[in-house]
């Protein structure tokens, strides 16, 4: 199969499902969208990470190694935003976050399961859960002034990615029926993200275009180069090198404007990185997989 139409058939589903939460909104139809993201971030996210660790056939040290790769790669990429926005004298609080965390959700989980398959997926859950607890404690920290390590301890998809480690290592298995179950919930867990990821676009209304341009560009560099080389320094196989660049390359997630908007910070300038990164990534994330695979 020509490598072009392969890229297509992986990025347009993604596309396809944000573009169809986009017209819905544009149509003037309903979506409650804090409700979808509540139902899909407590109910059907940890569902889909505890089942695809638990099922996953991965090495267990190949997982540590992608652990400590992102691990390594989230530091790194946060020293690398708070130098740059430091030289360029912008302002912490409204910046920061937004260059350091992606939509590893949204976008990274199913374009990690439609590009590598259940492996790819059981990958991404890793890196997820690993961006979710930095941006659930430093990012909020950057934000809001305060850390969260109780909110961290209350979200389920924690728990979810530690069950399922653990079943992972004990090699256990939940019963069928249970299993079937949570599979089911968790199966909503992607177009649901994807939809809402469309209607979120939809209602923003971004600030300082030009402004988010460059950011967004320096962003997808920073975020690429230095997971690139934090996959090779940990010798990561193709799979795990390919999910690991792939997700910390994702967009602005829109987290970061809910929280922008949450705390006081410049909310519109954050909507505009969301907006003009995610239209870049349209182009950019095709190309990137086309490298990739």
């Amino acid at each position: 199969m020509p490598l072009a139409l392969m890229v297509l058939e992986i990025v347009a589903p993604v596309f396809l499902l944000a573009g169809i939460g986009f017209v819905w909104v544009k149509l003037g139809f309903e979506y409650r969208i804090q409700f979808v993201t509540q139902l899909a971030m407590t109910l059907s996210v940890p569902c889909l990470i505890f089942v695809s660790l638990m099922q996953t056939e991965i090495d267990p040290a190949a997982l540590t190694a992608l652990s400590l790769a992102s691990v390594v790669a989230y530091g790194a990429i946060s020293l690398a935003a708070g130098l740059l926005v430091g030289v360029m004298r912008l302002d912490r609080r409204t910046y920061m976050a937004p260059l350091i965390f992606g939509n590893t959700g949204n976008l990274g989980l199913p374009l990690a399961l439609f590009a590598f398959g259940e492996t790819g997926l059981g990958y991404a859950v890793v890196v997820f859960a690993i961006m979710a607890i930095w941006s659930f404690t430093f990012g909020i920290w950057l934000v809001a002034g305060a850390g969260s390590l109780g909110k961290v301890l209350r979200e389920p998809l924690v728990w979810g990615t530690l069950l399922g480690a653990l079943f992972l290592w004990q090699d256990w298995q939940t019963p069928v029926f249970l299993t079937n179950t949570l599979r089911l919930i968790g199966q909503i867990a992607i177009p649901l993200m994807l939809i809402t990821l469309g209607v979120a676009v939809a209602r923003l209304s971004p600030g300082g275009v030009m402004r988010a341009i460059f950011l967004s560009l320096v962003k997808l560099a920073l975020c690429v180069g230095i997971s690139w080389a934090a996959a090779e320094a940990f010798d990561l196989d193709r799979i795990a090198f390919g999910v690991l660049v792939l997700q910390v390359a994702t967009p602005v997630a829109v987290t970061s404007y809910l929280l922008a908007e949450k705390y006081g910070a410049d909310s519109q300038a954050v909507a505009g990185l969301v907006v003009v990164s995610t239209l870049m990534s349209v182009g950019a994330l095709p190309l990137l997989l086309a490298i990739l695979l």
